[in-house]
């Protein structure tokens, strides 16, 4: 039988990729909006956007022409020299953080091993070179570079590549006793992700916040927020750890600030950035022109668009639209998360699911094994929710064993 361009494309991945990921069989070739097609011209909703990178859909027109008007200039030059979309993109960073530097890289990984070098640096320029452990919590997931792998909570990640970083005891978020009797006078830094997303789309309880605030009072213990999945807007807020009232000191971003284009930042505190020397860290494509004009556009939608507000709402009628599935499907236990970030628990493995929507038209994907998690571009519509969960719907009643 003559095999299909997807069958060569799959085959020779077998050969020559590392097979360190378990892909779902179609190929996409084509995206627009919130919509993808694979190479038998099938059309599906796209609930993953690329595990939230895909913030402003596929193919955003405004920001094609941003990134092919970049390309044909200037794409890289190193941070040897100046260009003039770090010092833009940073100064508006600052604007819908509050901290006022911004170290840039490629990756939300990237961000949150810079922010824990930052927060050693910073203790380590005061004269508290004993201050190098870190608090972090059960069902964390940061990233898997040795740094951010080390605050990162799940065995299944740790455990073939231990010894990691020491200094790093985990807390469990629901526990917040716990959390006092962990940070001490040697804590670095408390290093907490607002909404939990590989852990199950799971908001930090607000005792738990409080129970932060109060460690940093009494110890004056750093505080690393993780938003590289919760932030950006994808909330309906600039920055998820606003809406708990924590306060970080530091703050890892990456997945939606360059819209497809590969960048990350680590927001930091004016204090921490004083403590921070040349050469105490560095990145080779870091903060290039192509992903900082990226990140630009990006960032102009939330602070001049009416990108935030349009979250606001459609994450209403989103949730809205989930407590209905879940109503109807016992199979359903809860819906979490908020904005365009959802989680919806069942009884069984989520990848049943996964597998039962794909065939309808919808990506989704499972988390924390039991959890359907929803991450649909910020720039989805009211109507295409309506399309999504009709879809989601028929896709539970075929795992429940009813007629699709």
């Amino acid at each position: 039988m003559t095999k299909t361009f997807a069958d060569q494309v799959r085959d020779t991945e077998a050969r020559h990729v590392l097979q360190t990921y378990k892909r779902a069989p179609i190929v996409l070739v084509r995206g627009q909006g919130a919509r993808v097609w694979d190479t038998e011209g099938k059309d599906y909703l796209d609930f993953t956007s690329g595990v939230g990178v895909a913030s402003l859909g596929h193919a955003n027109a405004g920001l094609t022409k941003v990134l092919a008007e970049q390309a044909s200039t200037l794409v890289h030059t190193s941070n040897l020299f100046f260009h003039p979309y770090q010092a833009e993109l940073s100064e508006k960073l600052a604007r819908l953080s509050g901290l006022d530097r911004t170290f840039f890289c490629n990756s939300g990984t990237e961000a949150m091993e810079a922010c824990l070098k930052f927060a050693r640096r910073y203790w380590y320029t005061k004269g508290h070179r004993e201050r190098t452990r870190f608090v972090a919590l059960t069902r964390a997931f940061h990233g898997r570079t040795f740094g951010s792998l080390s605050v990162t909570a799940d065995p299944h990640y740790r455990e073939p590549f231990e010894p990691l970083v020491p200094g790093v005891t985990f807390v469990d978020p629901t526990d917040a006793s716990a959390l006092d009797a962990a940070v001490t006078d040697q804590t670095a830094a408390i290093v907490v992700e607002p909404i939990q997303g590989e852990g199950g789309v799971r908001p930090l309880p607000a005792a738990f916040v409080a129970s932060i605030r109060a460690a940093v009072a009494r110890t004056g213990t750093l505080v690393i927020a993780d938003e590289v999945q919760s932030g950006l807007g994808r909330t309906g807020c600039a920055f998820h750890s606003t809406t708990l009232g924590l306060d970080p000191d530091l703050i890892s971003i990456g997945k939606a600030l360059g819209g497809g284009i590969p960048i990350g930042a680590a927001l930091i505190r004016e204090s921490i950035g004083q403590a921070v020397a040349p050469g105490d860290h560095g990145s080779t494509y870091g903060g290039n022109l192509l992903a900082c004009r990226a990140g630009l556009y990006f960032v102009d939608q939330l602070l001049e668009g009416d990108l935030l507000a349009h979250v606001a709402a459609v994450g209403a009628h989103f949730e809205r639209r989930l407590q209905a599935i879940a109503a109807s499907h016992p199979m359903v236990s809860e819906v979490r998360g908020a904005g365009v970030i959802r989680g919806l628990e069942i009884d069984r493995p989520a990848s049943d699911v996964v597998e039962a929507a794909r065939p309808l038209g919808l990506l989704v994907n499972a988390t924390a094994k039991t959890v359907v998690r929803l991450l649909p571009p910020l720039t989805i519509t009211a109507d295409e929710i309506d399309e999504a969960m009709e879809r989601l719907d028929r896709a539970f009643t075929a795992v429940e064993g009813g007629v699709q």
